[in-house]
């Protein structure tokens, strides 16, 4: 994706970011299908994350540095000029530089990956790091489908990064509405020429999304929501074929009247799903 001018979006900055993210990756001794297996992001979104193509979510910045041993700050500092560069904050009068909800504060730790937790599991053995992380996940589901009892942990809305109307269009995975237990699955289908389809419903974040597996470069997945405007997606290369590949999300109340369908590769009839 480029940027004004013809320039690669986010600049020097993600470059920077990227580079740096591929040696942490290295080190880790780690494929991207191997980097998916362990984080909540697909192997596509990795690919893209380390080539630069993408500014990754910050929660997929700390995991990686939570698999390589590295205190994560110096590669948030980097992560926090990448993110100015790539939304224009950080030009002379970039995009909502005013208004811009994090301008001018100093970096939040992520609501994926707490800093307590990454604080905590530096350094530390698989096994601790294991359960750290269980031990933040659990902190943030104890709110959820009811009144916020105290001591319970956030609620989703301080969890996830969007509600509602807020989430139409964003992707699920950096808006942290895959969280565990706090998702489900009314739909899943394999189609006629075996593409694996989901239709994907995020509870904390009131929003729904389709995703593709086995997919080949041309497809196309569509989610649709009453109410609201059909978001989708199309493989365009080998990486989105291989892995798991999301749509925008689209707000919705709950799962009844989401349709999602799949337009194959050079045309012909497309295959609809619905609960």
């Amino acid at each position: 994706m480029s940027g004004p001018g013809g320039e690669p979006r986010g600049g020097v900055e993600n470059s920077r970011l990227a580079e740096r993210m591929r040696e942490l990756r290295s080190r880790t001794g780690l494929t991207l299908a191997g980097l998916a297996g362990r984080t909540p992001y697909s192997k596509s979104s990795w690919e893209r994350y380390l080539n630069a193509k993408k500014l990754p979510p910050r929660g997929a910045v700390e995991a990686l540095c939570l698999l390589a041993g590295e205190p994560p700050e110096r590669l948030l500092a980097l992560w926090e000029l990448a993110d100015a560069a790539w939304s224009g904050r950080g030009r002379p009068g970039g995009e909502r530089a005013a208004s811009h909800p994090r301008a001018g504060r100093s970096p939040q730790p992520s609501p994926r990956l707490p800093q307590w937790v990454v604080a905590m599991t530096a350094g530390a053995g698989a096994g601790l790091v294991a359960v750290v992380v269980a031990l933040a996940f659990w902190a943030g589901e104890g709110a959820v489908g009811g009144g916020r009892q105290e001591g319970a942990g956030p609620a989703p809305s301080e969890v996830t990064g969007c509600r509602a109307k807020g989430c139409d269009g964003k992707d699920p995975e950096s808006m942290y509405c895959e969280l565990p237990d706090l998702v489900e699955t009314p739909v899943e289908r394999t189609a006629a020429r075996g593409q694996h389809v989901q239709i994907r419903y995020g509870k904390a974040c009131g929003a729904a999304w389709g995703r593709l597996r086995n997919g080949r470069v041309g497809d196309r997945l569509e989610v649709s929501v009453p109410g609201a405007r059909p978001r989708s997606v199309r493989v365009v290369d080998r990486f989105d074929a291989e892995g798991y590949l999301v749509t925008p999300m689209a707000a919705a109340r709950g799962t009844e009247g989401i349709r999602l369908c799949l337009y194959p590769a050079g045309g012909g009839a497309g295959e609809c799903f619905a609960r």
